[in-house]
C-alpha cells in the first residue's frame, strides 16, 4: 500500500468517527448537566431556599448566544456556496458573541453579588450558588467552543474549507450549536425553577 492511499484511508475513517465520537462527548456533557440540574431540584425544596429574580446580564447573554447560534449558521452556508468574504465575517461574528456571552455571564455574576447572593461564605443561599456552580460549569465548555472557533476559524483562513469539505466546520459547528442549546436549555430551568 503506498502513502498516498493509506492517508486516503485514514481521512476517510476519520470522517466516519469524528462525528459519532462528538456526539458521545455531548451526551458525557450532557449528563453532567442533568446531575447538576438535579441538585438544583432536590435542593430547592429546602427550607432554606431563596427565590430571586435573574440577573438582567443573562438575558442579555442568552440572546447573544442565539445570535452566535445564527452567524454559524450563515457561515456554514456561505462556505457550501464558496463565499470565502461571507464565511470570514460571520465566523468572526460568531467568535466575538461567544465572547460577548461569556462577558454577561460573569456580569450576571457580578449583579447576583450586588443583591447580596453569593457563592460561598456565611452569607451565600443554596440557590444562588447553584446557579453560578452550573453557569460556571456552561462558561467552561464555552471556552472550550470559542477555543473550536479559533482553530475553526484558523483553518479557513488557511483555506482547508470549501463548497466540498467543511467537515472541521461541521464538527466546530455541532459542537457550538450545542452549548448554545445547553445554555437555552439551562436559563429556561432557572427562569421557571426558582
Amino acid at each position: 500500500m503506498n502513502n498516498q492511499s493509506l492517508e486516503e484511508e485514514y481521512k476517510v475513517a476519520h470522517r466516519k468517527s469524528a462525528k459519532p465520537m462528538l456526539w458521545i462527548s455531548m451526551v458525557s456533557m450532557t449528563m453532567m448537566f442533568i446531575g447538576l440540574t438535579s441538585a438544583y431540584i432536590v435542593s430547592s425544596n429546602r427550607e432554606d431556599w431563596v427565590s430571586f429574580e435573574l440577573p438582567i446580564a443573562l438575558y442579555i447573554s442568552t440572546v447573544l448566544i442565539i445570535l452566535s447560534s445564527i452567524t454559524f449558521l450563515v457561515a456554514k452556508k456561505s462556505i457550501r456556496n464558496d463565499n470565502r468574504t461571507a464565511t470570514s465575517i460571520f465566523l468572526i461574528l460568531t467568535l466575538l458573541l461567544g465572547i460577548g456571552f461569556v462577558y454577561y455571564q460573569v456580569q450576571g455574576f457580578y449583579e447576583l453579588r450586588s443583591s447580596g447572593l453569593y457563592l460561598a461564605g456565611k452569607d451565600s443561599v443554596v440557590s444562588a450558588s447553584l446557579l453560578i456552580v452550573i453557569s460556571f460549569a456552561h462558561i467552561i465548555h464555552v471556552f472550550a467552543g470559542l477555543i473550536v472557533l479559533i482553530v475553526v476559524i484558523y483553518n479557513h483562513f488557511k483555506k482547508r474549507y470549501n463548497a466540498i469539505e467543511t467537515l472541521g466546520l461541521e464538527l466546530g459547528g455541532i459542537f457550538w450549536h450545542f452549548v448554545d442549546i445547553l445554555w437555552i436549555l439551562l436559563f429556561l430551568f432557572f427562569y421557571f425553577i426558582r
